[in-house]
């Protein structure tokens, strides 16, 4: 078989992505203990405004730079005495009064990117460096696979932030459908053919087949783990609550995965911002306001944290179409039961100082974010990692 023929017959048609060797260790692995710490990920893809989602309702800047967007201070939920959530994040407020909900302002890099491609790839890589080309959970995986730590994106195609050097993550959109979708593919036959055909070896084949291989072993146990759960009903119907509830099933069934990789597309507001950005907040509070109630309701929640985050934020004067631009500086916010900082971590910038391009300057660089993470919650060393120390934060 030629190589490049073999290499087209491996990729299964839905998209989904193959996994690596590591993973067989699910099949030996005993993940019924409660201790079992896992990560979930939400990328708000495109770009949130975090002056509309965490709100400066007092700041004459803000209502000055954005006359026809801003939000009304009786259209914000108090959080203090300068800021409130979006009233479109109500059920994300009731985590924040409950001290589920750490939120980090002014979280960005130096010399920042507002490139949706460039800025997305330094998130993912954890890296300023363009030629990176491994991902901070790939690196996480290629350092810790072997003992089963791995990681699951809910999509159909897998993000750089997955991919290792030596070892990737694995993207589906539910067990069944990785399931099914490799025993009604080419895969088997290919597997079949290679069983009779005994001269072709290593140099043809290679890791391609190995790890088909592999996959064929992990996706019969993600099946078989997870059939016996079925997916709640309580989630909205929309892409992130969809998502959260196939990652829900997957936890609940205790998979033994360590990450778990989801997204909401659609922030790129650089026009008629309010409606657009109201309908996915409400979209994104729901979905993780229905996904901890799920995880709460299995004892799950306390061993879970949650980190959300956008590629950039958005430029603080809004434009000529009712909508923003490209910025910097954002908000993050971190829901777990086990929270050491809750409510605010820090203050918003007073917006008086803004960087050349009328941009938020960051006070707190992602990848403290990421360091803490990995040292406090994963319990790794974080400098291998991330290839630098990064100083820790105190929120978990």
């Amino acid at each position: 078989m030629e190589r490049r023929k073999f290499i087209k017959n491996s990729v299964l048609a839905s998209g989904l992505t193959l996994v690596p060797s590591f993973l067989k260790a699910f099949e030996t692995l005993d993940v019924k203990n409660i201790g079992y710490k896992r990560i979930v990920i939400i990328q708000l893809t495109g770009g949130n405004d975090g002056l509309n989602t965490i709100i400066p309702y007092r700041n004459d800047i803000y209502y000055k730079s954005r006359p026809k967007i801003a939000i009304k201070k009786n259209d914000t939920l108090k959080l203090n005495d300068d800021l409130g959530f979006n009233k479109n994040l109500r059920p994300l407020k009731q985590l924040y009064d409950s001290g589920d909900l750490c939120i980090i302002n002014n979280v960005g890099y130096p010399n920042p990117k507002r490139s949706h491609f460039k800025s997305s790839d330094i998130w993912h890589t954890g890296s300023t460096n363009p030629k990176k080309q491994t991902g901070w959970l790939g690196r996480y995986i290629d350092n810790h696979g072997k003992n089963a730590h791995t990681a699951i994106q809910i999509d159909e195609s897998l993000s750089l932030a997955l991919k290792g050097k030596f070892k990737n993550g694995i993207a589906t959109k539910n067990a069944t459908e990785l399931y099914k979708s490799l025993q009604e593919s080419d895969f088997n036959t290919i597997l079949a053919y290679q069983n009779s055909q005994q001269h072709l070896n290593e140099h043809n084949l290679g890791y391609l087949y190995r790890t088909m291989i592999d996959a064929k072993s992990s996706a019969k146990y993600l099946y078989d783990t997870t059939k016996g759960n079925t997916l709640s009903k309580n989630y909205p119907k929309n892409t992130l609550g969809n998502q959260l509830s196939t990652v829900a099933q997957f936890i609940n069934s205790r998979v033994a995965a360590k990450v778990f990789y989801t997204s909401l597309p659609g922030f790129d507001t650089h026009s008629n911002q309010n409606n657009k950005q109201d309908r996915l907040l409400t979209d994104y509070a729901d979905s993780v306001s229905a996904f901890v109630k799920d995880l709460k309701k299995q004892n799950n929640f306390k061993n879970t944290l949650i980190l959300t985050f956008s590629e950039f934020g958005r430029r603080v004067s809004q434009n000529y179409s009712a909508g923003t631009d490209h910025g910097a500086a954002n908000n993050v916010f971190i829901i777990g039961d086990q929270l050491k900082k809750q409510g605010l971590y820090n203050n918003l910038t007073t917006l008086e100082d803004l960087d050349d391009n009328g941009d938020i300057k960051y006070e707190i660089d992602f990848r403290s974010i990421y360091a803490t993470i990995l040292d406090k919650w994963l319990n790794v060393n974080d400098t291998s990692i991330l290839d630098k120390s990064y100083s820790k934060l105190n929120f978990i």
